[in-house]
């Protein structure tokens, strides 16, 4: 773990709730002078006698001033979330009062903290890894129930402790490999290559693992974004105004009403959805305006992670579906096919005219099967359970390194079968070990940690 960096021995101060009117706001201390800071401004007792875990109710004052009654949290190092003296002050939630509480802070000896300092801190001080640091990121700005749990899992060390694992074997029989060298006169081996090899091939499969995770992480860390597409009067609007249980999107029986994408956010089973309602997509039209809504409909599909290809049932052939579908699949694109209007023939009537290819049929304006188009969504972009605890990558730069990762020990396995010497192969282990230590932060250098850090509210 890295040693405390440089002008990092002091004490800082920041508002640790959401600024803002509130019935309670929350100013947070953390450093060797903590206490003593506040023990300043709180005549009421002696805080540097009082144990830590404690509570402690009185006036805070300066210079004789009362600024307002709090209610003061001790938390002695190293039992603390930073591992330092940290002190937690709740006040009224006035903006007002709170300020002045800081500004007697600072002037009693601490300094305004930069965003996500407490936090790194306790990555500083051992009491997180890096990832850990990361995953108290994502759970403040989590907003469904899958990304929660995502980042909670990842607090909770279970991200660390596959690699935890992976790096502590790996670190054996590196140890065992040079300690062969030193005995290279006498032709001996302290590692079991049969060992080794297996525990590579056990690495890798779980480093596929991980790096195959990372599209259900991104889905669950960033959404889906869904592009509604179709001709002009398929019921796009009237679908997106459905799925939304409100009239988002204007619904006209004039073709082409729909001039600009509207964006909206809909919840399905813990997954953000970003629907875009797309302006109809026709060859010809006259109208300048238009024009231009179709040439963003199309920018749209080619940005989508799902298309949502909409069709009134009662115009579009079979001819023409099959052609889309090749253009489709020709560029790559996910989609699904949602023959609208369905209402107005039976169900023998469309599974006969569209016996070649896979429509889900709906009527957007009866909500005839939006659960069940829903569902589909969900199909679409989740290959797996999200109630099961099973370790997901989110984050960009887990994923480059983990990618290293895997390069590193594809070498070593390479290696080991055309039986290069020990010095080499202990050379190709600790560059995998780097790798893995970048990830959890037991090699990264300050600048990395200032940008990793200053992604976070100030103070967290």
């Amino acid at each position: 773990m890295l040693g405390k960096l440089a002008g990092w021995d002091d004490t800082i101060v920041a508002l640790a709730t959401p600024p803002g009117v509130g019935a309670i706001g929350v100013v947070r201390l953390s450093g060797n002078d903590a206490i003593h800071i506040t023990n300043q401004l709180f005549p009421s007792k002696n805080l540097l006698d009082q144990p830590s875990h404690t509570l402690h109710v009185g006036l805070l004052k300066k210079d004789g001033i009362a600024i307002d009654q709090v209610v003061i949290s001790l938390y002695k190092a190293p039992a603390s979330y930073t591992g330092e003296n940290v002190v937690e002050i709740s006040s009224h939630g006035s903006p007002y009062v709170l300020e002045k509480i800081i500004q007697a802070l600072t002037a009693g000896g601490a300094r305004l903290a930069k965003a996500g300092e407490f936090t790194q801190r306790a990555f500083l001080n051992g009491k997180l890894d890096l990832t850990q640091a990361e995953a108290v990121a994502d759970l403040i700005s989590s907003n469904t129930e899958a990304s929660r749990k995502h980042a909670l899992q990842n607090i909770r060390g279970g991200f660390s402790s596959v690699l935890k694992q992976l790096r502590d074997q790996l670190l054996s029989f590196s140890a065992l490999i040079e300690l062969e060298l030193d005995f290279s006169q006498e032709d001996v081996e302290f590692a079991d290559r049969t060992q080794l090899y297996q525990l590579i091939e056990t690495a890798g499969i779980t480093t596929t693992q991980l790096l195959s995770s990372f599209a259900l992480g991104n889905v669950i860390k960033n959404g889906v974004q869904v592009a509604i597409i179709g001709k002009p009067n398929a019921g796009k609007s009237t679908l997106l105004n459905t799925l939304l249980n409100e009239n988002r999107a204007i619904v006209s029986e004039i073709a082409g009403t729909t001039r600009d994408t509207i964006e909206e956010i809909l919840n399905i089973d813990g997954i953000l959805f970003r629907l875009i309602d797309t302006a109809g997509i026709r060859q010809h039209t006259h109208d300048v305006i238009e024009s231009i809504g179709v040439e963003k409909s199309l920018e749209k599909m080619k940005q989508a992670d799902v298309v949502l290809y909409l069709f009134d049932v009662t115009e579009m052939t079979t001819a023409e579906l099959l052609v889309l579908v090749n253009e489709m699949n020709q560029q790559q694109i996910k989609f699904i096919l949602v023959g609208n209007k369905a209402d107005k023939a039976t169900d023998e009537e469309l599974a006969e005219k569209y016996s070649e290819i896979p429509v889900l049929f709906i009527s957007a304006a009866n909500k005839r099967n939006i659960e069940t188009l829903k569902q589909r969504l969900v199909d679409q972009v989740i290959s797996e359970n999200l109630q099961q605890e099973n370790t997901i990558i989110s984050n960009a730069r887990h994923y480059e390194a983990l990618r290293l990762v895997d390069q590193s020990l594809q070498e070593i396995k390479e290696g080991l079968d055309n039986g290069i010497p020990g010095d080499l192969v202990a050379l190709d282990i600790r560059r995998c070990l780097h790798y893995l230590g970048e990830i959890t932060g037991e090699i990264t250098n300050e600048d990395q940690l200032d940008y990793i850090f200053s992604k976070f509210c100030i103070g967290k």
